[in-house]
């Protein structure tokens, strides 16, 4: 049960820990798993770690780490000692964690080993206090410190409204933003989740996600230790790899492009599922044919949801009732979304629009951007979520578009201008555009359309090369199109859906 008046979000998760102990939490395959009762004792000597670094009143935990159990519990670790986690994203480069250390001004940063090298000149330019290494092989020298800590520790109490998470989410301007996610923010949506998808004791998690955004470190790991429900974890996806472990499943969340890969398994069938009996897709759109294709295969329907890393999830296909392909769903429980014109005008049936939302899973704020956040909320309090969006004649939502040219590749999140500014740094470059174009297999594909000098002699694997290592690689563009100039309005705006169009 949880400690009356204690909103810590830890204390919430901990409370539906089961009464055996002793029994499996995270099963990590090749023997490795951890208790209960480990999950208790190792997250209490991280968060007695931390406390004993005397870190100031709300200090920020930068973590770019690679996914295993103890990056688990160094997130729920952080939580317990009342400070804020802050999860970067593994694929990240030297120019991007210099970028998130200098605006977060994190008092520890934890960083796999094999990064050590380029990541302590930056904390050590930043004046990050401490440095930690964390492997995925439960070696590092943040584990050799919190060895020595004890394995007993009392959860800090924390106000729903207290800081617990900044996630960072990029803009079209290019420059990523921070966004505020208070313990109370993420419990009450982790809550809904729970009795919506009828979260049970005995259930077991298949997690092949990643654990550096929200949908696999909340949506996921949270259900799962609401119910005290087992996790069969695994580093990666791999299809053979889920199609070998499902069986042993009643739950598997995953991103459009796993779907995808699944069903180009043979061995991927209803038997295969026999014991599922929830699949979530998010992250990205599922599209129909994808979902009929699965159907077909499995006699189960995908359920479908809607979210942001500034508000955790905000609708759901029906658990009980139709899952419409091609549509998120309807409005969780005490979240509202409104869908309305240029003039703030709700739509009507089949009327596409700005979609806006407001509930306790909405975040506070952007982090050190007071101007940004009052521009992104309605006066009745209302977060522009910058998605367009239109309602069914049965109150299902669908995303139609994405007002800030948002692209979504393999469930995750590219932003054009920041591709941007790095081609058109480069010598010889005019200016470019970078797109999404449909892909079976990432739901979309990174392409750039770029203007050159006349005397520039450029080719596509040379500009391809100069990105890589510069930028996570799920933003190089796989193709790159050498044009004598960009389509332009009567404004001199570039016309994306004319290259998207071109380009397909």
């Amino acid at each position: 049960m949880q400690e009356p008046g204690n909103h810590n979000l830890y204390a919430l998760l901990a409370a539906g820990f089961p009464a055996d102990r002793a029994s499996c939490c995270i099963d990590a395959g090749e023997g490795a798993w951890y208790s209960w009762d480990d999950v208790e004792r190792a997250s209490a000597m991280i968060a007695n770690l931390l406390g004993r670094l005397a870190l100031p009143k709300g200090a920020r935990v930068a973590v770019q780490v690679d996914k295993s159990p103890e990056a688990v519990l160094l997130y729920l670790a952080t939580l317990r000692a009342g400070y804020v986690f802050l999860p970067l994203n593994t694929a990240y480069q030297a120019t991007e964690i210099d970028y998130f250390v200098a605006d977060a001004e994190p008092s520890v940063v934890v960083c796999s080993p094999a990064n050590l090298r380029w990541v302590e000149p930056i904390a050590r330019r930043h004046r990050v206090p401490h440095l930690f290494t964390l492997g995925d092989d439960r070696r590092g020298t943040l584990l050799e410190a919190a060895a020595r800590e004890s394995a007993r520790f009392a959860t800090v109490r924390s106000r729903a409204g207290d800081l617990a998470c900044i996630v960072y989410t990029s803009g079209t301007t290019g420059r990523s933003k921070g966004a505020m996610l208070s313990h109370g923010n993420i419990g009450s949506n982790a809550l809904v989740l729970h009795r919506y998808w009828r979260w049970r004791a005995g259930d077991v998690l298949l997690h092949m996600l990643p654990i550096f955004h929200v949908h696999g470190l909340f949506v996921a790991i949270h259900g799962a230790l609401l119910s005290g429900s087992r996790m069969i974890w695994r580093a990666k996806f791999d299809a053979k790899e889920a199609v070998r472990l499902l069986p042993q499943a009643t739950v598997f969340m995953g991103v459009p492009t796993m779907y995808v890969r699944l069903l180009d398994e043979p061995g991927f069938d209803a038997n295969a599922c026999r014991n599922v009996r929830l699949f979530v897709s998010g992250s990205a759109p599922l599209l129909p044919d994808t979902f009929r294709q699965f159907e077909a295969r499995t006699g189960q329907r995908i359920l479908e949801r809607y979210g942001m890393s500034e508000t955790a999830m905000l609708t759901s296909n029906s658990y009980d009732g139709n899952r419409v392909p091609g549509t998120v769903g309807l409005p969780l429980p005490g979240v509202e979304v409104r869908v309305v014109d240029e003039s703030g005008r709700p739509c009507g049936t089949g009327e596409i629009g700005a979609i806006q939302v407001r509930g306790p899973n909405v975040f506070r704020g952007y982090w050190r951007m007071p101007q940004k956040t009052k521009e992104e909320f309605t006066r009745d309090g209302f977060f522009r979520t910058g998605d367009m969006g239109k309602w069914d004649a049965n109150g299902y939502l669908s995303i139609v578009g994405r007002s800030k040219d948002l692209i979504i590749t393999g469930g995750y999140n590219v932003y054009p201008k920041e591709i941007e500014s790095y081609l058109d740094d480069m010598d010889g470059v005019v200016e470019s555009a970078v797109i999404g174009v449909p892909h079976r297999d990432l739901g979309e594909a990174v392409v750039a359309v770029v203007v050159v000098e006349p005397r520039a002699r450029f080719d596509e694997r040379e500009l391809v090369a100069a990105l890589e290592g510069r930028i996570a690689s799920f933003k190089v563009p796989r193709r790159v199109h050498i044009v004598d100039e960009l389509p332009r309005n009567t404004m001199g705006k570039v016309q994306k859906n004319v290259l998207r169009e071109r380009f397909r």
